[in-house]
């Protein structure tokens, strides 16, 4: 079992805190193994007995019964015996309607419990949890894994491109690795596909039209780093016989987000040093999901790369946005601890054509911030001040 210390290193200080531990992630990425982690530190390293430690996953059909909860809230209070602390595990919390109010309750009537939350649905995402949680919770986003995770769980050569792309292709759910037939792969990510529009689109969601959210899904993914537009999703769809209005369209949208399948990423303006509401891209938070929902057989490769390096930064917890210059774009702005970078991802360099463009990218930006451009080309092509970064180096080392 891979330990997911990318994950510990920022949970750990907080295991003995009365403040709410919630991870948020789409189903299958290895949230429930983290928190099985956390609890065999508590029992190994803190020596915490089993009694101390209540663990329910909400997806067994043995904790039916718990899905009430004034039920939940009872069987947990009827556990604690003593002044010890005990530690509170509910893994996919989001399957209990008003979840919120046993964990309210819990924190307000007992001193001595740490909880800890999972969930898989933006129900638990900030701009919710500050109203349902009172604030009083730290937020830990979960990722499928890094390309460094995958190469440590497979102990595969992370410098063979061929393993590269298998990452880049079916993406970083822990459970498709142990499949080697693309068969079965292809398979194990349509029935993750198929739960994650069943249980968080359909049923918590009320969108019953599964065919439009399909259809929403792959125009997105094929479209992965363009600008959006809402009248060119609406012809597309026009196209395959649905007729949608604008405003179904965002909800619908809004629903692709809210099920954690795709990242809206919004324009900065460098000039004007302001958020921009309009003209955003979406990101695969998971590329073996975007595989199985596009309509040809391979991804284009620089959409690939692109979204590997976005949800690489967003691993590494950068605040990633689309950088609009005067006259162009740059791929990403990536913000951290006070820190700006600018990035550009492209295949490769092999033309003076190309190199022109990728560099050129920069000429109208004029602060100092470290320029980066992220490629497959093994000879170091820096020039004029602006680094180059092959691309299975800047995901295999701790930062840049």
């Amino acid at each position: 079992m891979l330990k997911r210390e990318l994950y510990l290193a920022k949970i750990r200080g907080f295991y003995h805190s009365n403040l709410i531990k919630v991870l948020v992630g789409i189903r299958r990425c290895g949230k429930s193994v983290i928190l099985e982690q956390i609890a065999n530190e508590l029992r190994e390293k803190e020596k915490v007995d089993a009694e101390h430690i209540i663990f329910i996953n909400f997806e067994y059909i043995e904790y039916e019964e718990l899905l009430d909860y004034k039920k939940l809230n009872n069987y947990i209070k009827e556990r604690i015996k003593d002044n010890k602390t005990y530690y509170i595990f509910l893994d996919e919390i989001q399957n209990v309607d008003n979840f919120e109010k046993t964990v309210n309750s819990l924190r307000a009537s007992l001193k001595n419990v740490s909880i800890f939350l999972t969930g898989s649905n933006s129900k638990l995402l900030s701009d919710e949890l500050s109203t349902v949680l009172s604030g009083r919770y730290v937020l830990i986003n979960i990722n499928p894994l890094s390309y460094k995770e995958y190469i440590s769980l497979t102990n595969k050569d992370g410098y063979d491109l061929n393993n590269f792309w298998d990452y880049a292709k079916w993406g970083g759910l822990p459970n498709r690795c142990e499949f080697t037939n693309e068969i079965d792969i292809k398979n194990y990510l349509i029935s993750v596909y198929d739960s994650i529009v069943l249980r968080d689109v359909v049923k918590r969601l009320n969108l019953k039209d599964t065919i439009l959210f399909d259809k929403i899904l792959q125009y997105l993914i094929e479209t992965t780093g363009r600008e959006f537009s809402s009248k060119n999703i609406i012809d597309y769809l026009a196209n395959k016989n649905k007729n949608v209005s604008k405003e179904t369209l965002y909800t619908y949208i809004d629903a692709l987000c809210k099920a954690l399948i795709i990242k809206k990423v919004y324009r900065y303006d460098i000039t004007g040093k302001n958020i921009l509401k309009t003209l955003n891209k979406y990101y695969a938070t998971d590329l073996g999901i975007a595989q199985i929902k596009n309509n040809k057989p391979e991804l284009e490769k620089y959409i690939i790369l692109e979204n590997v390096v976005y949800n690489e930064l967003i691993n590494r917890e950068y605040e990633v946005f689309i950088g609009k210059t005067r006259n162009s774009e740059v791929d990403f702005i990536a913000k951290k601890d006070g820190q700006v970078k600018y990035i550009q991802v492209t295949y490769e360099m092999n033309n003076e054509q190309t190199m022109e463009r990728e560099f050129g990218a920069f000429k109208s930006i004029s602060d100092d911030n470290p320029k980066y451009i992220i490629s497959l080309d093994k000879t170091n092509l820096t020039k004029d001040g602006i680094i180059h970064l092959n691309l299975i180096d800047f995901l295999l080392k701790e930062d840049f």
